[in-house]
């Protein structure tokens, strides 16, 4: 049974092997495409580097025998993520085509409702395959938000950041930990975050009208962030939250 789990574990650790060879292959072909600059690949390379590190160690460590089908949907649009942030970070240096960076958005925002469906179908949910789908949105958000921000300010940061400050929080007062109820208000608004700031990156809108789009993605975010916030906070008046339960607050529905 050892020398099974074994060889599970190898051909597990191969496809985010497999995954970070497709990052990288993906990042050749957008360099070859416009002409990407150092910035964008070293932010790429970083990237798939950590994403693959902290992918095999998770995966390690919750001893999955299969990857699962799920997983791969949720790895495909960790690569194309991993593509929308080589472009950001080399539209510091140079303007890169906005469809190009629109079209990779959208596929994986796309993307976002496909893995938790497999996965569900497939019987393979697994609580890995949540986190992972999860940190994978909230990055998106986070870097989709620096993008913006570069032509509305840094208040947009306030986007991409929400759900990092509120995990940081939660270290410090362990109440914030507490699992939250299921909502479909707090998904709706967090699937509607990847939404608005893509339609604010394409610039297709006049300028006053996209910070209008921004500011009710911003406004909804605070409005969901603070109900929950709320709720956890009466909960631990009427009860001790436990030290074993881990933050689970969502970004973007699965």
């Amino acid at each position: 049974m050892a020398l099974n789990n074994s060889y599970d574990a190898r051909l597990v650790q191969q496809e985010t092997a497999v995954g970070a060879g497709i990052q990288v292959l993906l990042l050749a072909l957008l360099g070859t495409a416009i002409g990407m600059g150092p910035a964008g690949w070293l932010t790429g390379l970083a990237f798939t580097i950590a994403t693959w590190a902290v992918l095999s160690r998770a995966l390690h460590r919750s001893r999955l025998r299969s990857f699962g089908p799920a997983n791969r949907v949720t790895l495909g649009r960790a690569i194309l993520v991993g593509g929308v942030t080589a472009l950001v970070a080399d539209s510091f240096q140079d303007t890169p085509p906005v469809s190009l960076l629109v079209g990779l958005t959208a596929v994986a925002l796309v993307l976002d409702g496909v893995d938790g469906k497999v996965a569900r179908r497939t019987g393979t949910s697994t609580a890995l395959g949540a986190r992972f789908d999860m940190e994978v949105d909230a990055f998106l958000i986070l870097v989709l938000s620096v993008y913006v921000s570069m032509a509305m300010g840094p208040w947009v940061l306030l986007i991409g950041g929400m759900r990092y400050v509120f995990v940081a929080a939660a270290r410090v007062w362990p109440w914030l930990n507490a699992a939250l109820p299921p909502s479909t208000a707090r998904k709706t608004v967090a699937a509607l975050q990847g939404v608005l700031l893509l339609v604010a990156g394409a610039d297709l809108l006049p300028h006053p009208v996209n910070v209008g789009v921004v500011a009710l993605a911003l406004g909804l975010l605070l409005w969901s962030f603070g109900r929950d916030v709320l709720w956890l906070w009466h909960t631990s008046r009427l009860r001790p939250a436990s030290r074993t339960e881990q933050p689970v607050r969502e970004l973007v529905a699965g």
